[in-house]
């Protein structure tokens, strides 16, 4: 592991330059044995880092991004769920439920900023209010036991603003600041011995009878690099483990191995989702509010951060599904957020929040969120692969 830590540096602060060993050795390109390389420093990345380093790993982490987090981890709607809407027995549903207490006990010990709001989910036509029992049923098959189906008076009284028949009231989700969430994970990882090298991107591999080989460049290299050519790499990596948590750029990821067998690679889809602000400074609600979920989402919501900002959104945008490998790697999706798209959630949001004032929506940021799932189909759950190469060798995907 000398030489990616010569290119990554030994820390946060460093930004690894591959090119520098490459030009060193005048013939090949250069080989390196690993111990553990997790691709992506999301927020799974990260947690993944972690916690083999604190099993005693040697852990890499390669990212393309020029920093931690630039993704999907920093694009959403930072709220910490309870595990209410997933299908029993499901990964989601288990790891939510329990990851739930995990992020709560974390962030109160190392001092991250989170506020356990309670949320209410609300139904405002009659059609809707069969839902809530179902919801509540669900919930509870998932061990999430705290739930309170109230009347529309109740949860009115609760929310002043809100106009609802009924609601069902999850009192532990809450939100968190996923910066100083990851900025923690980064910390505890990087003390632990963990190297981080950004504008590193894996573009592809293989895997066969001798292991596992990563194919690794510098970022910049595919800046301007023909669509649908060969990327030749700048450093050959022999991990003895790798994770796969590269969020947008995984499933094209895994689609670039040779040797893997592509019928356990998984279709991507990608839902776009777009935030819009309250121009208000005071908040109408002091709970996040969420309608009943929708295709593709769990519907047009109220969040609180924790600055008291209110935030409408995401709404559903499907994108095409066969995005150019390279474009995933370097996160180049549109996250621009058009102005006129609010007219889409003013009778959204105004369905539970009738008081919602022209003009008073302002644009604020968008998300893509990867997806096992298309439009119409049904959600799936997390895929955990773990592969071995003749006992040798695992290789796992979080998609």
């Amino acid at each position: 592991m000398l030489l990616l830590r010569r290119l990554a540096g030994a820390g946060h602060g460093h930004r690894g330059g591959l090119a520098v060993a490459a030009r060193c050795l005048a013939s090949g390109v250069p080989r390196e044995a690993a111990d553990a390389v997790v691709v992506g420093a999301g927020v799974v990345g990260l947690a993944v880092a972690r916690a083999l380093a604190m099993a005693g790993r040697e852990v890499v982490v390669v990212e393309s991004a020029p920093s931690f987090g630039t993704g999907t981890s920093s694009r959403n709607s930072e709220v910490i769920h309870a595990g209410i809407y997933y299908p029993p027995r499901s990964l989601k549903a288990s790891l939510c439920v329990r990851g739930k207490e995990m992020l709560y006990k974390y962030c109160a010990e190392r001092g991250v900023a989170h506020k356990q709001l309670g949320k209410l989910i609300v139904a405002t036509g009659a059609a809707e209010t069969g839902k809530l029992d179902m919801l509540l049923r669900n919930a509870k098959e998932n061990g999430v036991n705290d739930l309170q189906l109230m009347e529309g008076s109740q949860a009115m009284e609760m929310e002043p603003e809100l106009r609802c028949l009924k609601a069902l009231l999850s009192p532990s989700t809450g939100i968190v600041d996923s910066h100083s969430f990851m900025l923690s994970l980064l910390a505890d990882a990087e003390n632990l011995g963990t190297t981080v090298s950004y504008n590193t991107a894996v573009v592809g591999g293989r895997v066969g009878y001798e292991g596992l080989e990563l194919h690794i460049c510098e970022s910049k290299e595919l800046q301007n690099h023909p669509v649908g050519s060969h990327v030749t790499p700048q450093l050959v990596l022999l991990p003895k483990l790798l994770i796969n948590s590269a969020g947008l750029s995984a499933v094209p990821l895994a689609k670039r191995f040779h040797g893997l067998d592509q019928a356990f690679v998984p279709d991507p889809h990608y839902a776009r989702g777009c935030y819009f602000t309250l121009s208000q400074t005071k908040s109408p609600f002091s709970h996040l509010i969420y309608p009943l979920p929708e295709d593709g989402g769990i519907g047009v919501h109220v969040t609180i951060d924790l600055n008291g900002l209110v935030k409408f959104g995401p709404d559903v945008e499907w994108l095409d599904g066969g995005e150019e490998p390279v474009s995933c790697f370097l996160n180049r999706f549109d996250y621009s957020v058009n102005p006129t798209r609010c007219s889409v959630f003013y009778p959204v949001v105004r369905k539970y929040f009738p008081n919602l004032k022209d003009g008073s929506l302002e644009p604020g940021y968008s998300g893509i969120r990867p997806k096992l799932s298309g439009p119409g189909q049904t959600p799936s759950d997390f895929v955990i692969q773990l592969n071995d190469c003749r006992g040798r060798i695992y290789m796992v995907f979080l998609v």
